[in-house]
């Protein structure tokens, strides 16, 4: 601690008056905030384009030919449906009445498949959707 007297300061031992200074000391305090401002609107939409695409494919069908083969032949018992390559034989039976009963084939028919392979061009439409982003600044007074 600085002592001083009238006169300046002094020794330790002095005997004039002693007077003790105070030295004030300053503490600065800050303070500090937030806030929000807006300073611009965004304003964000989805559009749906449509727009036609024409799509290609391969695309495959079956017909069916049928053929009537007459036979007329007795048989003894009705035939089997039976397949023969790519052709089913389905045989049709007629019971007809004689002084004996027998069974005459009939006729068969013949059901064959016949496959056809074509590419087709159709049109079709599609929709995308596109996102629009617009920014306006806010207008400050």
């Amino acid at each position: 601690m600085l002592r001083t007297g009238v006169d300046g300061p002094m020794t330790d031992g002095s005997t004039h008056e002693e007077r003790e200074i105070v030295v004030p000391l300053f503490r600065e305090e800050l303070s500090i905030s937030k806030r929000r401002i807006a300073t611009r609107r965004i304003h964000v939409s989805a559009v749906t384009r449509e727009r036609e695409i024409v799509v290609t494919e391969a695309l495959s069908e079956e017909t069916v030919e049928i053929e009537r083969i007459p036979v007329g032949e007795p048989v003894d018992r009705s035939p089997e449906i039976r397949q023969e390559g790519d052709t089913l034989i389905v045989p049709v039976v007629e019971e007809v009445l004689k002084i004996e009963r027998q069974l005459i084939l009939k006729e068969e028919i013949r059901i064959r498949r016949v496959g056809v392979s074509r590419t087709d061009h159709q049109r079709v439409n599609v929709r995308a959707q596109e996102v629009v982003v617009t920014q306006q600044p806010i207008k400050r007074r």
